[in-house]
């Protein structure tokens, strides 16, 4: 089981992120060599309670979802991101890695690879999520956030894995 890597961003200007929980970066959580992988991600969120999944990119600009939390695994390709807003940090992900934002993270794509593939998934229940580009277009933003239910299974891992323990603590 690969433990994911723990990051916390402070709200900004336009972008709240997640007061109590924090985004999970999951690497190499399927083998470079592995194949099909994004069939292989869309079977372990299916399994494990995680719906509404899409094939795709990542959007060009920063923007966040309060209705929702987010599973994104890069089954192809390698994408470099934006999380937490302008003074947020810059994060590389390629083919095998596995994140997870809390609602309210921002995210934007800065570069990707002509390949990128990316599965993404939401918690049952949250699968009609909503996208805001700032807290001024989604005056409710703060209140629906602290009032979302943290999934009770990981997003890969089911129950027991990484994303209940850390999520409760």
């Amino acid at each position: 089981m690969v433990e994911p890597q723990i990051l916390f961003f402070w709200e900004d200007e336009k972008i709240p992120n997640n007061p109590f929980l924090p985004v999970l970066i999951y690497r190499q959580v399927l083998e470079k060599q592995t194949a099909d992988k994004d069939k292989i991600f869309k079977r372990h969120f299916e399994k494990n309670g995680w719906k509404g999944g899409w094939t795709g990119v990542i959007f060009d600009y920063h923007h966040f979802h309060t209705t929702s939390h987010e599973a994104l695994a890069i089954a192809r390709g390698h994408v470099s991101v934006m999380l937490g807003g302008e003074s947020g940090k810059e994060i590389d992900l390629e083919a095998g890695d596995l994140l997870v934002l809390p609602a309210g993270t921002g995210h934007k794509m800065l570069s990707q690879s002509e390949t990128l593939v990316v599965v993404g998934a939401y918690p049952a229940g949250q699968e009609h999520y909503d996208i805001c580009k700032s807290q001024v277009e989604c005056p409710e933003a703060k209140d629906r956030i602290a009032s979302l239910a943290a999934p009770q299974n990981d997003p890969f891992y089911g129950t027991p894995g990484p994303l209940p323990t850390i999520w409760k603590s």
